[in-house]
């Protein structure tokens, strides 16, 4: 939507509404029309740790107002490649699923429902959270595509079992994730430090096949071998908890995580992720606005990695079809 101007728009970064990267807003989720689909989840019920997660999508929105797509793509001067190109790709902004205070139920099936009936238009969701009990129900909305395995970024193994019989919270999503007939296996990278799954969780994990990979096992090893070792599915949903970055670099988060990836690490993975398989849905969680810089950081660093993880995953769909 451009602003109001004598000349031709600039529709410079202070301007306008602050949809993801000054997308249009589409507000009518059952007609889109559209490539991919924003979709916030304003949403921390499920929070272990300090909240401000659920004022995520607006952080991050605003941060990803610094850049924008355009007609003939934006140029990569590393790559040499032009990503999202507009005559190619159409990305719309839905808003968000609704927030009911006080209900944890009520508003995830909001999240999930949503998430189905973008998915259902061929649409491929992208989730702005909110903490990361968001995950499980976006990946329920994703039952119409299909099987599909999951590569979970994350500081944390999301392992936990139900704390005094509540199985939907921050510590959960993948173990709940596990239990959908059409998720397969899921790829856990920058795994590390303290956190609330155990011994028992870990070795669970694994016997459900899937793989753990600490922030230095990846640099060690190197994201290419892993993924050629763990052979992800041909379609896989990305499930990205900020705090997987180094604290350093995300300080805006629930629980912040010193040892964790920089952005170059985290570049090269999303890349490699897009070379390997089809991301068919993607979901960014944990930004917490409330405690991050007077730039903003943690929020623009969570809008760059999207917008970074859409560019590669297009791409490689635009190669594919050459």
């Amino acid at each position: 939507m451009d602003n109001f101007s004598l000349q031709k728009p600039l529709n410079m970064a202070p301007t306008g509404i602050a949809t993801f990267a000054k997308t249009d807003l589409a507000p009518d989720i059952y007609n889109l029309n559209a490539d991919i689909a924003i979709l916030g989840a304003p949403f921390d019920l499920a929070i272990q740790g300090r909240t401000g997660c659920r004022l995520g999508p607006r952080g991050i929105r605003l941060g990803s107002t610094r850049f924008t797509y355009k007609k003939g793509g934006t140029y990569d001067s590393e790559r040499k490649e032009f990503y999202m190109d507009t005559d190619k790709w159409k990305v719309v902004d839905c808003g968000d699923a609704d927030y009911i205070p006080g209900d944890l139920m009520g508003t995830m099936a909001n999240l999930r429902e949503a998430v189905r009936i973008i998915q259902s238009q061929g649409t491929m969701p992208v989730v702005l959270g909110g903490d990361c009990a968001v995950d499980f129900p976006m990946l329920q909305g994703m039952e119409g595509v299909g099987k599909f395995d999951i590569i979970h970024i994350d500081a944390h193994l999301d392992w936990t079992k139900p704390l005094d019989g509540q199985k939907y919270f921050n510590g959960s999503p993948m173990r709940n994730a596990a239990s959908l007939p059409y998720v397969g296996r899921i790829l856990h990278l920058g795994i590390r430090g303290i956190g609330s799954s155990g011994p028992e969780d870990f070795a669970e994990a694994r016997e459900h096949g899937d793989g753990i990979y600490s922030v230095r096992d990846v640099r060690k090893k190197g994201i290419e071998a892993i993924l050629d070792e763990f052979q992800p599915a041909d379609k896989v949903v990305l499930c990205f908890d900020i705090d997987a970055m180094d604290a350093v670099y995300a300080p805006a988060t629930g629980s912040p995580m010193f040892g964790g990836f920089n952005y170059d690490d985290a570049v090269d993975i999303l890349e490699a992720i897009a070379n390997h398989t089809e991301l068919v849905g993607m979901v960014l969680t944990e930004v917490a606005p409330p405690f991050d810089d007077v730039g903003g950081t943690t929020g623009y660093l969570a809008a760059r990695l999207i917008s970074d993880m859409l560019g590669f995953a297009t791409k490689a769909r635009e190669k594919k079809q050459e």
